[in-house]
């Protein structure tokens, strides 16, 4: 794996310096972190000036209504926005991260002319309808069934931490269509309209103040057979291709925001007198090596995804695990650096802080990904 810039990469990264450069002064304020309405409208606009200035989708492919581009390119993307403080895909987080992706990889040409367009021209928001109250990190034990009538599936059930469900337009939901098959076997992943009958959602207050999970109440809500991506009862295997990517390049651009906030970090570190706190210090320059060893992991996985023509495989579950705890790690490190300031929800770090505590939890707990690395990359015998 070559980790410079080609040329044509080199030019790639000089021309999108500078029309961020000319772009992001021209933005709008950021909305409060607790409207999302306001929060979907200011996601949506700056998604619509990336497709109108060629930079949406780069990595998708031409089929699928992106560019075709190398994900070595996207991620000098995703590390040139972030150190330039652009705007992160915010609501349009399931959309371009997970459904979108999946729906390219497993959707008709129907499908993809359908939903995909819309995702990259920020005008449709997707939401994540996977978990249930007694089915998070066991995810295959999950109850809400689908019965088959004519060219309808009748859904009913309940979904919880659903990502952005309130501001979404679509759902990529899971369900349960073989009840009589072994868990794992009768599932089927369904697109699902958020403004059909029978679906009813409830916001959820997190720690930090914020509701950008909810849940939702299926009742009888039908959907059309036409929604749903792959075959009846093969779900399972079209989850792991959205799970791969959710654990795969998802979080890429986040460990270009660490990186920079530990750099923030130092600075304030030096600003105190702190930075002659040799344990500080040390602690700092370990997560910094962590970060830079995060992101390699990062670029060797997009490597192999583009070698092999597949989704990122296993390699992103050993980045998820590492990623999630060396995020809270930074920030017990700026909780002793920041002091009582940590404490102050009006500043984004507490806010970042508080968020950082779920990351173990979110796209499948520790314990979740260290079976993985366990079973598919060492080859030890599943547990019993």
């Amino acid at each position: 794996m070559d980790l410079t810039d080609s040329p044509e990469e080199a030019e790639f990264r000089a021309q999108l310096r500078a029309w961020l450069a000319r772009t992001l002064p021209g933005l709008p304020p950021k909305p409060p972190p607790d409207d999302w309405p306001a929060r979907r409208a200011y996601d949506l606009d700056w998604q619509r000036t990336l497709h109108d200035a060629g930079y949406a989708g780069l990595h998708w492919p031409v089929d699928a209504g992106g560019h075709g581009a190398t994900p070595t390119r996207h991620l000098i993307f995703l590390e040139e926005t972030e150190r330039a403080g652009a705007p992160y895909v915010g609501a349009n987080f399931v959309g371009l991260l997970h459904a979108g992706p999946t729906i390219a990889a497993e959707g008709t040409p129907e499908q993809r002319a359908r939903w995909l367009p819309p995702v990259l021209r920020g005008e449709e928001v997707w939401c994540q309808g996977f978990s249930e109250p007694g089915a998070g990190s066991d995810l295959a034990s999950l109850r809400t069934r689908a019965r088959r009538d004519g060219d309808h599936y009748v859904v009913s059930g309940s979904k919880l931490w659903t990502s952005h469900a309130e501001v979404a337009d679509w759902c990529e939901l899971l369900v349960r269509t073989d009840p009589g098959a072994p868990k794992h076997r009768g599932i089927t992943w369904l697109a699902m309209p958020m403004d059909a009958p029978g679906v009813t959602v409830r916001p959820l207050r997190t720690l930090a103040g914020s509701h950008e999970f909810a849940e939702v109440f299926l009742d009888e809500v039908r959907v059309p057979v036409a929604n749903r991506v792959g075959a009846e009862n093969d779900g399972w295997r079209v989850t792991l291709v959205t799970l791969s990517f959710e654990r795969g390049t998802a979080f890429a651009g986040e460990v270009v925001a660490c990186r920079r906030l530990l750099r923030e970090l130092a600075r304030a570190a030096r600003a105190d007198g702190r930075w002659d706190d040799t344990p500080l210090r040390r602690r700092l320059g370990r997560l910094n090596a962590e970060f830079r060893a995060l992101w390699r992991l990062t670029q060797w996985n997009v490597s192999e995804a583009e070698r092999t023509g597949g989704a990122p495989g296993a390699g992103g579950s050993v980045f998820k695990l590492r990623y999630s705890h060396a995020r809270q790690e930074l920030f017990d490190a700026a909780a002793e650096i920041l002091g009582p300031d940590s404490l102050d929800l009006d500043r984004p770090w507490a806010l970042e802080r508080l968020s950082s505590l779920s990351y173990t939890i979110a796209a499948g707990t520790s314990q979740i990904q260290q079976n993985i690395v366990a079973e598919r990359i060492l080859g030890l015998p599943k547990g019993r």
